[in-house]
């Protein structure tokens, strides 16, 4: 089986992202989006809530599931038998830091392959982190996040139910 991992925070899973996951689902067998729980970030969403959203915005894609780990990304692919890491890419400074990334992973295990997939243009300049700042002065942000990703923020952002 060709399983891929596509790590990342998703805080929150934007159009990018499942963009980039959509075209791994047709390249690999199994894609596990695998959030990082880091605990020196103070995400805007706890992990399980991300693991619930990107649930409900990937449950028409099959072959992938949604996990988290901590720690260093080549222990977990090692612990679930992944060699491939699936990484997105909208900017020539993404793929910069990316490969340097891709370098380290592979130093620490050969076997693990870096996979860079870029995003549609279209989408190149959506980043979770724009989205927040959008979200949070009550800017429409559903052009650029999955609709359950949309209405979580509202919540979060303008606590409405």
């Amino acid at each position: 089986m060709r399983r891929a991992v596509y790590p990342g925070s998703f805080d929150p899973l934007t159009n990018g992202h499942l963009e980039v996951l959509q075209t791994a689902a047709q390249l690999f067998d199994e894609v596990v989006i695998a959030i990082l729980v880091n605990p020196d970030k103070r995400p805007l969403f706890s992990v399980e809530e991300r693991m619930q959203l990107i649930a409900e915005a990937v449950k028409g894609i099959p072959n992938v599931r949604v996990d988290q780990f901590q720690g260093l990304l080549v222990d977990y692919i090692r612990r679930i038998q992944a060699h491939v890491i699936v990484r997105g890419v909208r900017e020539p400074a993404d793929y910069e830091n990316e490969v340097k990334l891709a370098h380290m992973n592979r130093s620490m295990e050969p076997s693990a392959v870096t996979v860079f997939l870029p995003t549609h243009p279209t989408l190149s300049y959506v980043s979770s982190s724009l989205v927040k700042q959008v979200a949070a002065y009550g800017g429409d942000v559903r052009a650029h996040v999955p609709e359950c990703v949309a209405v979580a923020l509202r919540k979060k952002y303008m606590n409405t139910p």
